[in-house]
Parts: structure tokens; C-alpha cells; sequence
């Protein structure tokens, strides 16, 4: 565990892998969002109507105060999870930049790793149905040849007769 923040503004989503627990203790309060995934929350001493263990899902967000402790993990062993962290004292136009550009271009970088992802196993999948895709191609190229021959005898012998 280790605390990761300071009082800069972070303005991307950050990956919590599985069975990996983080210790925040933020200097300023700020917004934990989860992104991706699910994780649990840990947080010490009082803090409102949230006491202890919280459970957060993709799109929970946590106010967290500062100098507050927090400990976050997957959820799940075998899932990890990415997050987002907002300082609260951002000024209104890097919020905004925030929320209208990196925000959305995190998510971009997700959506396009999963789809690289599915891109390889496609690849992967379509290279190993290659020799039946020959055969079957050489089963059809066989049945039209076949289909041209028989046409072809029809019409000479209808030419014939």
C-alpha cells in the first residue's frame, strides 16, 4: 500500500489490479469515480451516514475529505478495476476540460484496449479455421465445376436433339 496523491490534478483513469489494495490519504478532498469494474472501500473514522465497508460499481463515485484514509481494492480476486480521482479545488475550466476531453478520452483508451483484445482473439480464432475454410472452399469450387459440366452436357444435348 502506498499513498499515490498529491495536490495535483489527476486527469486520467488509473488501473487497481487484482488482489492489489491501494492506502490513499489525499491532501485535499476530491472524488473517487469508479470507471470500470467494482471496488471496495474502506474508509477510517467518522465520516457521515457512510460508515466503514462500501461497496462501489462502475459509475459510484466516493467523496473523500482531506486527510481522510482510504483503502480501495477489487472487489473481486480474480477482476481487477480502473478509477478516477477529482481533487475538489480544481478551478471551473479544468474541471470542465476534465469532464469534456480527458474523461472521455480515458474511456477511448479503454474501449480501444478491449477492442485490440477482441481484434488478436478474432485474428487467433480465424487463423486456426483456415484449413477448413480451404477445404470447404475446394468442396464448393469441386460442386460448381460439377454444376458447369452438367449444365454444359444439358445444352449440348438439347442442342442435338
Amino acid at each position: 500500500m502506498n499513498d499515490l496523491f498529491d495536490d495535483t490534478a489527476l486527469t486520467a483513469s488509473w488501473r487497481l489490479p487484482a488482489g492489489r489494495a491501494l492506502s490513499l490519504r489525499p491532501r485535499q478532498a476530491g472524488l473517487l469515480q469508479v470507471c470500470q469494474g467494482q471496488v471496495w472501500a474502506t474508509m477510517d473514522g467518522p465520516h457521515g451516514w457512510r460508515e466503514g465497508d462500501m461497496f462501489l460499481a462502475a459509475g459510484d463515485s466516493l467523496r473523500v475529505p482531506a486527510g481522510q484514509h482510504l483503502v480501495i481494492e477489487p472487489r473481486h480476486a480474480q477482476a481487477g478495476a480502473w478509477f478516477s480521482w477529482t481533487p475538489e479545488a480544481v478551478g471551473a475550466g479544468q474541471a470542465s476540460w476534465r469532464r469534456e476531453v480527458a474523461q472521455p478520452a480515458s474511456e477511448l483508451r479503454l474501449a480501444l484496449r478491449g477492442a485490440a483484445g477482441a481484434l488478436l482473439r478474432l485474428a487467433a480464432g480465424l487463423t486456426g479455421l483456415a484449413p477448413a475454410w480451404r477445404a470447404l472452399r475446394g468442396r464448393l469450387a469441386g460442386a460448381a465445376r460439377a454444376f458447369r459440366a452438367a449444365s454444359s452436357a444439358s445444352r449440348a444435348q438439347g442442342a442435338m436433339g
